[in-house]
């Protein structure tokens, strides 16, 4: 028997396809009584207790949880490590909110000390909430990916992140060049990406702060090296588009501006769309490329609501973003809760089954990474959580009321947050106990 070999006894709920294309009912696995089995980091079995245990040694160690519910990891599609330490700050609206207080607070990462410390505080905050993936901006210095690439290894973390790109439209101290930026990309994705389980994504801020030149190096970079990720952000913010019309008057809109120095691909994630249109929807499905939607965020700085329904019928794949520090909580659960009342507002329903597809599966595909991590199929990455159904008295006494996996599954995501994170697994490894 290998000595990594594991089992994890507790019900298990997890995403195989997405609601809206195989239907509510074909979209998930439930075993109200499931073993986990996980060997070198990788899950070798998932099913009903009862039909795997004849199959398993006698000897095999089995943890056994009670009045829980294993799920994968939560993916976090777009967050801000720089961030951190300005979450919940008041009273603005995108582009006021930026200067106000994003780029003093990122100018603080030029210093490699500060940088490790945030770093810390900011991976103990996401295995917390159980996100054992995210897409991750740095801010324009390379000690920011330096640091959170470092803490992320020690944990054999599946993490992707990149320095931000920034030569205008931002203070002095904050900008660099369009050729500085290529060339500490460069620097970055030589040193990090595919080094474990890590990965870089060039990372232009957002079109405003990008001149034509660093926008072209941005697409050389994804030319020479075609398994690295581009993050950006698009159509957040109406007064954001309108000042994207105005750079860039010889553009078709914001969509075009990316295409144009071909940015747009099958790992390519933008953050918020909150205003795309039918058009745009579509070339992006088309491209492959992916949205993050950030519903906490969107709320926050009164940015609008996102159109899933939109981005469903053009089968765009779309994941979900904490954007912290825009958005206000680190946790998937409560970013699901916002997004709820963003459907609400729409005349629409987020089912429980679609809320677990978009912070696990959903994401997953979102990065294309669905053949490693989102779901709990044998093969994949053993990151995996377990949810305490007695995380809080009311949560607990809620709960006692479920009538199904269905209805448990929604009070999770309309109750929780990190306190229902009993235990956080990565690569098979527990990283965050409760």
């Amino acid at each position: 028997m290998s000595l990594t070999r594991k089992a994890y006894r507790a019900a298990i709920l997890h995403s195989i396809g997405d609601p809206a294309d195989v239907g509510i009912d074909a979209s998930y696995e439930y075993f109200a009584d499931g073993l986990l089995v996980v060997e070198d980091g990788k899950i070798s079995a998932v099913g009903h207790a009862e039909a795997l245990l004849p199959t398993l040694p006698g000897d095999l160690i089995i943890e056994q949880y009670t009045d829980a519910l294993i799920t994968p990891g939560f993916i976090d599609t777009h967050i801000h490590l720089p961030q951190t330490g300005m979450i919940g700050s008041y009273g603005e609206q995108l582009l006021d909110w930026l200067n106000t207080y994003t780029f003093p607070f990122e100018s603080q990462f030029a210093d490699k000390a500060h940088a490790d410390e945030v770093a810390d505080i900011f991976i103990k905050e996401l295995l917390r909430n159980g996100t054992t993936t995210a897409l991750v901006f740095g801010s324009v210095h390379p000690e920011s990916v330096n640091a959170f690439f470092e803490a992320a290894e020690k944990l054999d973390l599946r993490m992707i992140a990149g320095k931000v790109m920034m030569d205008r439209n931002a203070p002095d101290y904050l900008v660099d060049t369009a050729q500085s930026s290529y060339t500490d990309s460069k620097a970055l994705i030589e040193r990090w990406h595919g080094k474990g389980r890590l990965h870089y994504a060039v990372t232009p801020r957002f079109a405003p702060t990008s001149t034509p030149e660093q926008l072209t190096v941005a697409g050389q970079l994804l030319a020479e090296y075609p398994d690295v990720y581009m993050q950006t952000h698009i159509s957040e913010n109406l007064k954001e588009i309108e000042w994207v019309k105005a750079l860039f008057p010889e553009r078709k809109g914001y969509l075009d501006v990316y295409d144009h120095y071909q940015l747009l691909g099958e790992r390519s994630v933008f953050a918020h769309g909150v205003h795309l249109c039918d058009a745009e929807c579509a070339r992006l499905a088309e491209t492959g490329s992916a949205v993050s939607f950030c519903p906490t965020s969107n709320f926050f700085l009164g940015s609008g609501l996102f159109n899933l329904p939109m981005a469903e019928k053009h089968k765009l794949n779309v994941g979900l973003g904490t954007d912290v520090g825009g958005g206000t909580s680190f946790s998937l659960l409560q970013t699901l809760n916002e997004a709820y009342k963003v459907m609400q507002l729409q005349g629409a329903r987020l089912s429980p089954f679609k809320s677990l597809y978009l912070a696990t599966l959903g994401g997953a595909r979102a990065l294309r990474l669905e053949d490693k991590v989102g779901s709990l199929q044998a093969g994949s990455d053993a990151d995996f959580l377990v949810l305490d159904y007695n995380a809080t008295p009311l949560l607990s006494y809620r709960i006692k009321q479920s009538k199904s996996i269905e209805e448990t599954l929604f009070v999770l995501t309309t109750l929780g947050d990190d306190r229902t994170v009993q235990a956080t697994y990565a690569a098979g490894a527990k990283v965050h106990q409760r």
